[in-house]
């Protein structure tokens, strides 16, 4: 099993990742997420499938930047039939992208290449999404998930050894 999801159905990943470009051209660049997580608790950012705004799915716990990029973690509601599907998919590796929904505060554009660079963003949701417009935009593993249970493992087996 891939589990990228808990049993109560929490995950973590990064839903953007700092000075990389994505497929609509677009670089968010360290910082542009520190106002609008001064202003907006992670719960007031909606969760959403395919950002559809009448799809939301569960609640962000925590939003954080950090050196790699915007890092979330949140949970599907058992309460939502979409979630529950969300869930399944999540489980086997088959959905894992992120996307955020935002407006540009701050931004500059390369006239050499079209790119813009995002300096500070309005965050006001994050989606799971099939295609993501980051392609290292990912949901990553559940908290102790198949990573911690791995390290973990590697770590007794280490101990193991030593003796």
């Amino acid at each position: 099993m891939y589990a990228a999801i808990d049993a109560d159905g929490r995950f973590w990943g990064y839903a953007s990742i700092f000075s990389q470009l994505d497929q609509g051209g677009d670089i968010v660049m360290p910082g542009a997420f520190g106002e609008t997580l001064k202003k907006r608790a992670a719960g007031r950012v909606r969760l959403l499938f395919q950002h559809d705004p009448k799809e939301p799915i569960g609640l962000w716990d925590e939003i954080v930047e950090d050196a790699r990029g915007l890092r979330v973690s949140g949970r599907l509601l058992d309460a939502v039939p979409r979630a529950a599907h969300l869930r399944a998919l999540i489980a086997q590796g088959a959905l894992d992208g992120l996307s955020i929904g935002f407006r540009a505060v701050r931004a500059t554009r390369d006239q050499s290449t079209g790119h813009r660079r995002l300096w500070a963003v309005d965050l006001w949701e994050i989606s799971i999404v099939t295609f993501p417009m980051m392609e290292a935009a990912r949901i990553a593993s559940a908290p102790g998930g198949h990573d911690a249970r791995l390290a973990a493992t590697l770590g007794a087996a280490a101990r193991m050894f030593k003796s």
